[in-house]
Order: structure tokens, then sequence, then C-alpha cells
């Protein structure tokens, strides 16, 4: 086909976009918020914060990412798709370069949430957008690749982190500012115009809609998905490197484990969810994640921690294309589709951010008891495993009692 033709030209459109927002999660996702846990350990033995000030600067991020996710879709309305992907960007690379220094714990923190809040805007804008410009026969195909950038940033702050922290603890983050403005750099020009705004949803929609148990069942066990994530995002690393004694190098050696989980993460959940169905897909998911995290708490040895980083790795970003999925089955309305995986991702960032807090409160009254941790998570695991079953239970009851 030429390459003015109007087909060459809408298949490179769309691969632009899926480009552009793929190094939107890299940069936003996989390096600004993954990046900073291989880092953690190296903070506090440089004496840049003390171990309960890092924790909490990991909720930081957790915090801006909720600020970002309910601000994202306002932000791209001020603006445009092109110039908000942009501009996210670009800050997300300035604060890197600003936490080179130890200027103070409020100016890190500020920092920290802010590549939050740029990591929520850009997973509220950046995929949805890309998507509508791909032929619906690639959409699947497309979206695994969008959130593979969140795994290819995780394998690389995991393989890069050890080798950077050789030149010193600045150094590595400057480096990373310098990745993360070069990954702005190649998405310039890719990030597409944007394309005409599917039918928002009004208020009258959002408040008439009806929430079927199955609906509600999975919002509500996303939320507390995103709360047994929270130990492996934010404290895997230091477990290994400072809990176990194991070493910074180490602790990043099943970061890079954890990353390489997210690569295929994505893909692997969304075909088997062809093949079964999503909400079945999702019950075996929960399933594995739970056994994931049970494994790290009852043992310590490397087979049980490299398979608890890998599953749980996987189904970091395995669970988007799982939950959205299944929002997508429960509802027929494209306006209760839009407010159901905006109130998703929503329940998700608050499920992040409060967990983020709770756990570093109790990372600190416990004297940096790991145990705590992992044990929290497994809870929200089981509690979202139970929430999943009985909504699917009680959505087949309904189904079965038709006539």
């Amino acid at each position: 086909m030429p390459a003015h033709a109007p087909g060459a030209a809408s298949q490179d459109g769309y691969r632009a976009a899926t480009l552009a927002a793929l190094a939107a999660m890299f940069a936003g996702i996989g390096l600004a918020r993954f990046a900073y846990t291989p880092l953690l350990p190296a903070l506090v033995a440089a004496h840049w914060f003390s171990a309960e000030q890092a924790a909490y600067l990991g909720a930081a991020n957790l915090a801006g990412y909720l600020a970002g996710a309910l601000a994202g879709q306002r932000i791209a309305e001020l603006s445009s798709t092109r110039a908000a992907g942009r501009a996210l960007m670009a800050a997300t690379a300035a604060s890197f370069f600003c936490c080179a220094s130890p200027v103070s714990f409020a100016w890190f923190f500020a920092w920290r949430f802010v590549s939050g809040f740029t990591g929520g805007a850009l997973m509220v804008i950046a995929a949805p957008r890309a998507l509508r410009l791909v032929p619906a026969r690639r959409r699947g195909l497309a979206s695994g690749l969008i959130f593979t950038g969140v795994g290819l940033g995780t394998v690389v702050s995991g393989t890069l982190t050890p080798l950077l922290l050789s030149l010193g603890l600045a150094e590595t983050w400057l480096a990373y500012g310098a990745l993360t403005a070069f990954a702005t750099i190649a998405a310039w020009r890719a990030w597409p115009a944007d394309a005409p705004a599917p039918v928002a949803p009004t208020q009258d929609v959002t408040f008439r809609m009806r929430w079927p148990r199955p609906a509600v069942a999975v919002v509500t066990a996303y939320g507390l998905v995103a709360a047994g994530l929270v130990p492996h995002m934010v404290f895997l690393v230091d477990y290994v490197a400072r809990g176990l004694g194991a070493g910074i190098a180490a602790g990043a050696a099943y970061w890079v484990l954890f990353g390489l989980g997210a690569v295929v993460g994505p893909t692997l959940a969304g075909a088997a969810a062809d093949r079964t169905g999503f909400a079945p897909a999702l019950l075996a998911a929960l399933t594995l994640q739970l056994a994931a995290i049970t494994a790290i708490l009852m043992s310590s040895h490397p087979p049980a921690l490299a398979f608890s980083s890998i599953v749980i790795g996987a189904f970091m970003p395995g669970n988007v294309p799982l939950v959205l999925g299944r929002t997508q089955e429960i509802f027929s309305d494209p306006r209760a589709r839009h407010v159901a995986w905006g109130t998703s991702v929503i329940v998700f960032a608050v499920g992040q951010a409060a967990s983020g807090y709770v756990m570093s409160a109790a990372f600190a009254r416990t004297g940096g008891n790991y145990g705590v941790l992992f044990g929290l998570g497994a809870a929200a695991f089981a509690a979202a495993l139970a929430i999943a079953a009985i909504g699917d239970a009680g959505c087949a009851r309904t189904q079965s009692s038709r006539p």
C-alpha cells in the first residue's frame, strides 16, 4: 500500500499513538514509581533519610497517583492529549532531577508526590486516548504492548540501579532523570492529536446507572488488590536487602524478576481471559496472587522469593486488562462502561494511597517488621478473592433463575 494511502496513514497513526502510550507507562509508572523500590535501601544506607521516612516517601508517590488519577481527564480537557502527555512526561523527568539532592524531607516528599501525580494522570490519559485510534481487532495486542511499558521500566530500574549506585546516589537519580527525558523526547512527536471525545457521562447517568452485584464486587476487589500489591511494590527490595541482610544487589535481582513478570503479565492475562472469560481469569489471578504473597510469608528461601516476585510482578499490570475486560462484560451501555472503569481506577488509587500510609505507619510502629506488611497484603488478597467469588456466584444464581 502506498505510504500516502489513508489506510497507511491510519496505521502509522495508531502505531505512533501506541508508542507514545508505551513510553508514558515506561516513564510515568515503570520508572517514576518502581525505580524507587530498589533505591529505598540505598537512601537509608546513605543516611539521606531514616527507614521510616523512606517508607513515607514511597507512600507519597501513591498519594500523588490518586490525585493524578482524579485530575487526569480534566487536565486533558483543559489542554489537549498531546500537550498534556508531553507536559506530564517532562514533569516526570524533572521530578528525578529534583531528587538528586536531599534538600529536605518536605522537598523530597513534594517531588515524589509529583512523580505519582504524573503517573496517575498518564494512566488515565495515555492508553484510552491511544486505543481510540487502534482498530478493534488489534486493541487487545495494543493494550498489552502499552502496559508492557510498566514492566520494561521495572526491569530497567532493577538492572541499572546496582550499577548506577556504584557511581553515587545523586548520580543514580540524575541518570533516571536523563532516561526519562530521553523517553519524553522519543514520544514527543508520537502523541496523537485529540480524537473525537466519547459521550461524557453526565451527573444524571452517574447517579442513575444500576450497579449489579458483580460490578460492585469487581470494583471493590480491585481496591483491595491495590492494597495487596503495596508490600511488593514498595518494600520488596528493602526486605531482601536489609531485612534478610542480602544486600542491594540481591534485592535488585528479585526486582528484575518482578519486572520480567510485569513485561509478560498483561499479554498472558489477556490471552487467558480470551480463552476462559474475564470472570474466571480474574478469580484465577487473585488465587495466584494470594499464593504468591503467602509464599513470601512462609519462606525466605530463594525459590519462594523468586516465585512471589514473578507472580506479583506479572499481575501488577496484568490485573488491569482483567478488571477492564470484566467491567466491559458486565455493562453494555458505553456510558456505564466509562463510569465503571473510571470508578475502578479511582478506587484502585484510593486503595494504594490508603494502604501505603497504613503500611508505612505499621512499619514504623513495629520497628521495621516486614512480616506485618506482607501479612496485611495477604489479608487484602484473600478479601478480594472472597468478594469477587461471592459477586460472581450471585450473578450465576440470578442467571440460572431466569426462565
